[in-house]
């Protein structure tokens, strides 16, 4: 059976969550090669792939990757620099996460194991839904942004472009969350967040007004 390339970038923990998540049942598929731009990481290995140099343009037209990167920024850069060299972005979803065949992965996005994507729920491009979390019913999470191990987002959440949302914090029912906004680990959001804002603790606060 033939195999297609598949550009991983990023070499760090996150990589190894998503590289994890891609064996066995992709290897068949994919010729997967590992680039990350940090000198100390080059020549190593991650989960036994060779880490090497970035890929140059020419490289990468008409190649797949996956940005398996966790900062929402660099994501965001890269994604639009891969983009532009004519590489395709390429979903990842672990076997054992829960999608509804009513969601929509971004291209790019990253399912990772034991989360939950409900039904009519939409993820943007390059958005990381980490371990246990969950994104119940007709929540939308906006391009490059990150919800973390065990976060929740209650149904008709809407988060906006580069946010993130911290370990096991919990968003409630039909609230919205600006751009770039940070929730913090355990936080409860009971109200909207503007873009910008980090917001903290139970019930959540924003921490400018604190």
């Amino acid at each position: 059976m033939p195999t297609e390339l598949l550009y991983l970038i990023g070499a760090g923990g996150h990589a190894k969550v998503v590289l994890d998540a891609l064996l066995p049942s992709a290897a068949p598929a994919y010729d997967i090669r590992v680039r990350d731009g940090a000198p100390q990481l080059q020549g190593q290995k991650l989960l036994g792939y060779l880490i090497e140099v970035p890929a140059i343009a020419a490289e990468m037209a008409g190649r797949r990757f996956h940005l398996a990167i966790g900062n929402g920024q660099a994501r965001r850069r890269l994604f639009a620099e891969l983009l532009d060299m004519k590489a395709l972005p390429l979903s990842i979803v672990h076997a054992a996460s829960s999608v509804s065949r009513f969601a929509r992965i971004g291209e790019g996005s990253f399912v990772a194991a034991q989360s939950v994507v409900a039904a009519a729920a939409s993820l943007g491009r390059s958005v990381i839904i980490n371990h246990g979390a969950v994104v119940d019913h007709d929540c939308t999470v906006g391009d490059f942004s990150h919800i973390a191990p065990n976060a929740a987002l209650s149904g008709g959440v809407t988060i906006g472009t580069g946010v993130l949302v911290g370990a096991g914090a919990k968003i409630l029912p039909g609230l919205s969350v600006g751009d770039g906004a940070v929730i913090g680990a355990g936080a409860v959001v009971t109200a909207n967040v503007n873009a910008g804002e980090t917001w903290v603790g139970v019930p959540a606060r924003n921490t400018a007004r604190s």
